[in-house]
């Protein structure tokens, strides 16, 4: 299907009038950023590049399309000609997918003429501003759980195709796996589920409902065990599948409490070996809060894939360059800077990263003057490019993928080790999830507005 209407009017408005003025053909480099984090978040996650990518392909203006947007008047025919030929041929630079972001950096950079750029911009947007959310909020939950096992089960809260986009995400931030199984096929996310409560009610007694599943699904299966009673639940558990029983999940109540009081049952019941997994509006502070119980794992749905209180990365898409000139904004609250950019992230002497640089394009090849307080390099290791790392990489060149497999599961895998590797080379409060300050200055080093 194309992915061409996945767009707003204003864009062909655009387009329809810039063909017109000639603007149409000028060479341009469109930006992506964020003004700001949501309050309190100390970083951001750069996610859905992969599918972007994906999408970017099939971005064309077939004969359905076309004759859509002129039947209703949104295109003129001199328009409608334009497009039927329409792919982008441009270039598109960006830090990599999973990549930790500050606000004011750009981390992504389109650069082709004005007309098959400004196309796409809100395609960019609406798949960037939400993966990125998504993936902000599961990579705090994700370091709430210490190395718990995380899963996604936010499908039957949010729009269907969100949800496979939600699912990817979270994989990406290091959840072991989601509910949703159209992620499995497209992405190539691990599966899991349990069971409802209706499974429960639907039999005569909470011990058919459990041995039935238990013959089904074998001992390791998880057992959910607080439709009723969860005191009885366990025990009944317990009694239907054994002492090696694979879990109990726990959806109710005071949770903490109830994770102590499970696992001292099952204990004396002699199922130590069973798992106790937590569910039911988690977030990550809630999950912070279980840090001291033994919980072996949670899953986290409507939280999740309505990015924890902040469901938009806050992304806007600016032109920044005509023609080699640079061009901003300067609108109240709203002002930018022009030119196109590369991103420098500095590192310490012990590789600690303690600020992005944004410099002008093509400046990043020798080493960049910019003093910061802090350690010294250690010895025999020298200043400059040696602890800076480039955060801006080809992605697309000519129209075509730099790498045809950033658009597919080993895309996302590779992005997800990506992320971790990243994660940890910020310093140690980023992945604090109370309340914070981004946890690095980006510092602006550029001669125009």
């Amino acid at each position: 299907m194309s992915t061409a209407l996945l767009t707003d009017h204003y864009e062909l408005t655009m387009l329809r009038a810039a063909l017109r003025s000639g603007a149409a053909h000028r060479r341009v480099t469109f930006e992506v950023f964020a003004r700001s984090l949501p309050p309190g978040r100390r970083y951001g996650v750069v996610a859905g590049t992969g599918r972007l990518l994906a999408a970017l392909a099939d971005f064309r203006f077939g004969p359905d399309e076309l004759a859509l947007l002129t039947g209703t008047g949104v295109i003129d025919a001199a328009t409608a000609g334009w497009l039927a030929g329409y792919r982008f041929r441009g270039d598109i630079r960006g830090f990599a997918e999973g990549e930790p972001f500050l606000p004011g950096a750009p981390v992504l950079a389109v650069e082709g003429t004005f007309a098959e750029c400004v196309l796409l911009e809100t395609l960019t947007l609406s798949v960037l501003n939400h993966d990125s959310a998504i993936a902000a909020a599961g990579a705090r939950m994700v370091q709430a759980a210490a190395g718990r096992p995380v899963i996604e089960m936010g499908s039957r809260r949010t729009h269907e195709e969100a949800a496979v986009a939600a699912a990817r995400a979270a994989y990406l931030v290091g959840f072991d796996a989601t509910s949703n199984l159209e992620a499995a096929r497209r992405w190539g996310v691990p599966t899991t589920g349990t069971a409802a409560h209706a499974f429960t009610l639907a039999h005569p007694t909470e011990h058919d409902a459990f041995a039935a599943q238990v013959a089904a699904l074998g001992v390791d299966t998880t057992l959910l065990v607080d439709t009723y009673d969860t005191r009885e639940g366990i025990s009944t558990a317990v009694a239907a599948a054994g002492p090696g029983l694979g879990a109990v999940r726990i959806d109710s109540g005071d949770l903490a409490a109830g994770v102590r009081a499970a696992r001292a049952q099952l204990d004396a019941l002699g199922a130590t070996g069973t798992r106790v997994v937590v569910t039911g509006d988690l977030d990550e502070h809630s999950i912070a809060r279980l840090a001291r119980v033994p919980a072996a794992g949670y899953g986290v749905g409507t939280s999740l894939v309505t990015g924890s209180g902040a469901p938009t990365a806050g992304f806007v898409y600016k032109l920044v360059e005509v023609d080699g000139r640079p061009v901003a904004k300067s609108s109240v609250g709203k002002a930018t800077r022009g030119g196109r950019k590369d991103v420098l992230r500095r590192h310490d002497a012990d590789g600690i990263a303690v600020a992005d640089l944004v410099l002008p394009a093509g400046s990043t090849d020798g080493p960049v003057p910019v003093e910061l307080d802090g350690p010294a390099p250690a010895p025999g290791r020298p200043a400059g490019t040696s602890r800076d790392r480039p955060l801006m990489a080809p992605l697309v060149r000519g129209g075509i993928l730099a790498d045809a497999t950033l658009a597919g599961p080993e895309g996302l895998r590779r992005a997800r080790d990506h992320h971790r590797a990243a994660l940890a080379d910020l310093p140690a409060h980023a992945r604090d999830v109370t309340f914070g300050h981004p946890c690095i200055p980006v510092i602006t080093a550029l001669t125009h507005p």
